[in-house]
């Protein structure tokens, strides 16, 4: 028989429960101001169902009525500069920490609702209803609620969406040499989700300031937590990643802050994260005004015992108990959140004259529906004093260089000069230089600190980009080894990178740069091999650029570090140890947005390309004969690229053909063809014609990955279907 023995994990996971104790020894005005906070979003939330019933609210209105008790004790005890940020269920914790912000953690329960507070529950209300006042200027919603002045980083609706980008933030208060911390809320459903799980590894091997604070209401819609985990208990995942856990009952807030107050300490002092679960119970159901009940998956006795310990009614007992209020006082508390509901509605309705008693919105609050687009990305100004040159004028010395050397020069001078950015991706700090060595000498002379080697997470890694970016203090550079990587983290990519800015009201810069490589011709299969530019092109949000010489390199990688927007370089490994050049001296010249290269001129046929294509498309133009310009475009994103270099030469040439290296499913040129034909159809004289890969991803086997892929020989055979069409043989 083997001997065995029972292992223990060596990690600290705690209940907590108050005792009569404890509330005879909290400060009089915290128990106050529990009190008038829970008071205030129990309010703001009746009004929103009520508004909800009445069809003015536009989209869900998940109630957190039931939950109040877990974000005001969390949160009421943390300063402005800590960060927080929740799911979709989000109007309780971002209410706290706005109330918090503005009353600095005390409320006058004798004159509850002061102006500031006042302006946070319509601005919220506002937010709620889509109009133009609200923090997010309405495009937020019930969902993505944001105030970073307070320290509301953002409610988020995928579940477990915002896991990854709190860890980020706490990168950045902890690298920015500060005590503050980041709390991140999510759900019992969200327990299972990768990038939360990812997102604790993350934080505990790299000791971030960030609790992962999970609100266990024990059910997902309607699915109860024991039937979706064998473990309900969700603190237990601590266990698993050497982060110590509370759990807590989330109907007792002063509890609730007791835990708090102690995890905290532990991050304050640099010991990385915590696991916070509390159990607590929404009264409604998952969406709008009804119980659960109602829609059959819970029994009435089970929310009634729950409502008996509706966390507003245990603090009003507890501070009556102590001789603190009276129940008079409690019903004024109530009495005047329910009055600044009351005018915070009525600033937003008026009556509705076509129905009488009905309500509706002023139609004066509405946003301008011009401001549709504004704020998908900015407006470049950033780059208007960068020192602006383009390789093809420039007329000064060059120096010889490999491609990837350029890649790993440019960006060593960048960190030399702005020590915020730092470059994190998997062995991006080993294997002299990652594994094409684009980052050579960059960790020997910058540090871990600076050049990060991540777990094989790629949500993990990806989000805790975006919140460094959002936060501001930093300028994350990520690299992805392959593109195909990129689907791994698509939340994090295209939900939360992508729409940042405009999601939250059209100001909030997101400067960051996503590296990543083609590596078709490699071998390294289906998985491996993929161009991006065609989904990223389709994807609000993100600048593209696709050097094809190491000169353009510089100048491309220089405005993407400037750029307040998320920006995607993609390389290509064909061009990685080619011969190259780049002007002598600094490496600081700046290639603007809008600045394609004419490779060639000519005047029978215009071709657009990028990356090593361009290369490709040279060559076929000599092979074929065809008088054909040659055009490089260098930036791929719709409010980059240069369309008038394109326009000049199809009015010259009358004919187009799009050449890359891909598959046709992701084309980059299908979205191109499509804007080049709504631009300049009038100047067409055939169908605009297009190489690409084969509709299969290329495979292992030479043969098969060859005949997937586009090169010479198939620009070759598109120009002579161009030649065809222009009546020539």
């Amino acid at each position: 028989m083997p001997t065995t023995r029972t292992l223990e994990t060596g990690v600290d996971w705690v209940e907590i429960t108050s005792t009569t104790d404890d509330w005879k020894a909290a400060d009089p005005s915290l128990l106050a101001s529990m009190l008038g906070q829970l008071h205030l979003i129990r309010a703001f939330e009746e009004t929103v169902l009520e508004l909800a019933g009445e069809g003015l609210v536009h989209g869900p209105a998940h109630s957190s009525i039931g939950q109040e008790g877990g974000a005001v004790g969390s949160i009421i005890g943390l300063r402005s500069t800590d960060g927080v940020n929740g799911s979709h269920r989000g109007h309780h914790q971002f209410l706290a920490k706005a109330i918090t912000h503005v009353s600095a953690g005390r409320l006058d329960l004798d004159s509850l609702v002061n102006p500031q507070i006042q302006t946070v529950l319509q601005r919220t209300l506002a937010e709620i209803l889509g109009l133009a006042q609200g923090f997010c200027r309405g495009r937020g919603g019930s969902m993505h609620l944001q105030w970073f002045e307070a320290g509301a980083l953002g409610t988020n609706a995928i579940v477990g969406g915002g896991a990854a980008m709190a860890a980020g933030n706490a990168w950045a208060q902890k690298h920015g040499g500060t005590t503050d911390l980041t709390i991140n809320y999510f759900g019992d459903g969200a327990s299972q989700i990768g990038s939360v799980l990812e997102s604790m590894n993350l934080a505990a091997a790299w000791k971030l300031p960030v609790a992962f604070f999970i609100e266990n209401n024990l059910y997902a819609v309607s699915t109860r937590a024991e039937e979706v985990t064998a473990d309900p208990r969700f603190s237990v995942r601590g266990q698993g990643f050497g982060i110590p856990s509370w759990r807590v009952d989330g109907m007792d807030p002063l509890a609730v802050y007791l835990a708090t107050e102690q995890a905290a300490e532990r991050m304050r002092r640099g010991d990385g994260p915590a696991i916070i679960e509390v159990e607590v119970y929404r009264f409604f159901h998952q969406n709008g005004p009804y119980p659960g009940s109602a829609f059959g998956y819970r029994e009435k006795d089970e929310e009634a015992s729950w409502r008996a310990r509706d966390p507003l009614d245990r603090v009003a007992r507890e501070m009556i108990a102590l001789g603190l209020i009276n129940q008079a006082g409690v019903d004024a508390v109530r009495a005047q959140a329910q009055s600044a509901m009351v005018g915070a509605a009525g600033e937003l309705l008026e009556p509705d004259p076509q129905a009488s008693g009905k309500r509706r919105i002023r139609a004066a609050l509405w946003p301008d529906v011009g401001f549709v687009n504004v704020g998908v990305r900015g407006d470049g100004g950033e780059l208007a004093d960068a020192k602006v040159d383009d390789p093809l004028t420039y007329t000064g010395a060059w120096r010889d260089v490999k491609f990837v050397d350029a890649v790993a020069q440019v960006m060593d001078r960048r960190m030399e000069q702005d020590d915020r950015i730092v470059v994190m991706g998997e062995d991006v700090h080993r294997l002299s230089g990652g594994t094409n060595g684009a980052t050579k000498g960059l960790f020997k002379k910058y540090g871990e600190d600076r050049v990060i080697g991540t777990p094989i997470s790629e949500n993990a890694f990806t989000g805790l980009g975006a919140g460094l970016a959002l936060d501001g203090r930093f300028r994350p550079v990520i690299e992805f080894m392959y593109p195909d990587f990129m689907w791994v983290a698509a939340d994090q990519v295209f939900n939360q990178i992508g729409k940042a800015r405009h999601m939250f009201g059209g100001d909030n810069a997101v400067p960051l740069v996503l590296r990543t490589k083609v590596a078709m011709g490699s071998g390294y299969g289906s998985q491996h091999l993929m161009d991006p530019a065609g989904i990223f092109a389709t994807s609000p949000g993100w600048r593209i650029v696709a050097p094809s010489t190491a000169a353009d390199y510089v100048g491309l990688m220089n405005a993407a570090l400037m750029l307040q927007d998320p920006v995607l370089v993609i390389e290509h490994v064909d061009l990685y140890a080619l011969p190259d050049r780049v002007p002598e001296g600094d490496l600081d010249y700046v290639l603007l947005p809008g600045h394609a290269a004419i490779r060639r001129a000519g005047n029978e046929v215009t071709v657009i390309s990028y990356l090593s294509m361009v290369r490709h498309a040279l060559e076929a133009v000599e092979q074929s004969g065809i008088d054909a310009e040659v055009i490089d475009l260098r930036w791929l994103d719709r409010a980059s690229i240069d369309w008038d270099t394109i326009g000049e030469s199809i009015r010259k040439t009358n004919s187009v053909l799009i050449v890359e290296q891909g598959a046709q499913g992701t084309s980059y040129g299908a979205w191109l063809s499509d804007e080049i034909q709504r631009r300049f159809f009038d100047w067409l004289d055939q169908p605009i014609e297009r190489v690409t890969g084969s509709e299969a991803s290329p495979s292992i086997s030479r043969v098969l990955e060859r005949a997937a892929i586009a090169r010479t020989e198939e620009v070759v055979a598109g120009l002579e279907r161009i030649r065809t069409g222009l009546g020539q043989r």
